[in-house]
C-alpha cells in the first residue's frame, strides 16, 4: 500500500475522513509541510486544507517539487482546489466542483474558501464564501428567498471580511434590502440544510486517493 499524507481540517471531520480512506493525516499545510511529507516518503499527498493568513501559504514551488519527484499530489475543497487550478497543467491533480470553478474562473479569490477554525477542535468559526454562493443557490431553487433577496445576500457576504461570515452576519449586513419574514424564512433554512460544497469535494478528494491508491497495489 502506498503511503498516503492527507492534509485535513475543518472541511471535512477526522472521522468521516478516516472511515473513506485509510491514510496519515495531518493538519492544515503552511509553508515547507508539503517539502515534509515529501521527505517522509509519502507516495501520495492530499492538499484539502490550508492556512491562509494566519501563516505563510503552501508553496507552488514545494507542489512541484513533489510532482517532479513522481509523488501524486491531489488538490480539492479549500487551498488544495485553489493550488490544483494552478498547477494541474504542471502535473498535480484537481478534484470536486470548487477545483473546476477555479479553474474556469467562476472563482478567482482565495477569499471564496477563507475561513476562521478553532486549531484545537478544528471547528469551523465562520463560513466560507462557495458554501454561502451554494446555499443561496439552493434557497432560491426551494422558494425560499427571491432572486432579488439572493443577489442582496450574497452582496452581503461581499461586503463581510471572511473571519466575520456567518449567517446571522450577513442577514444584518443586507439590512433593510430584506423583508423581516425572508430573513426568519432564511436564517431557518440555513440552520436546517446549508449547502457544505468543500465537505463534498473533500469526500469526492479522499474517494479518488483511495481509488488511486488500489490502482497502484
Amino acid at each position: 500500500m502506498p503511503r498516503i499524507i492527507v492534509f485535513l481540517g475543518p472541511s471535512l471531520d477526522l472521522p468521516s475522513a478516516e472511515k473513506i480512506l485509510t491514510a496519515e493525516y495531518r493538519p492544515p499545510a503552511k509553508r515547507g509541510d508539503i517539502l515534509a511529507a515529501v521527505a517522509d516518503g509519502a507516495d501520495i499527498i492530499g492538499l484539502i486544507d490550508g492556512v491562509f493568513h494566519q501563516d505563510c501559504a503552501v508553496a507552488h514551488r514545494e507542489i512541484l517539487a513533489a510532482v517532479k519527484k513522481g509523488i501524486h499530489v491531489v488538490g480539492a475543497s479549500s487551498m488544495g482546489a485553489l493550488r490544483a487550478a494552478e498547477m494541474d497543467t504542471l502535473g498535480m491533480t484537481g478534484v470536486g466542483k470548487i477545483y473546476r470553478m477555479y479553474k474556469d474562473g467562476t472563482l478567482v479569490s482565495d477569499d471564496e474558501v477563507a475561513l476562521v477554525f478553532d486549531p484545537v477542535s478544528g471547528y469551523s468559526l465562520s463560513e466560507p464564501l462557495i458554501n454561502i454562493r451554494c446555499t443561496l443557490k439552493k434557497a432560491e431553487a426551494a422558494g425560499i428567498i427571491t432572486p432579488a433577496a439572493h443577489r442582496a445576500l450574497l452582496a452581503a457576504a461581499h461586503a463581510t471580511f471572511y473571519p466575520q461570515r456567518t449567517y446571522a452576519k450577513i442577514v444584518a449586513v443586507a439590512g433593510d434590502a430584506l423583508a423581516p419574514a425572508t430573513k426568519e424564512r432564511f436564517l431557518a433554512f440555513a440552520a436546517a440544510s446549508p449547502a457544505d460544497q468543500k465537505r463534498e469535494d473533500a469526500i469526492a478528494a479522499l474517494g479518488y486517493i483511495r481509488e488511486l491508491a488500489e490502482k497502484g497495489d
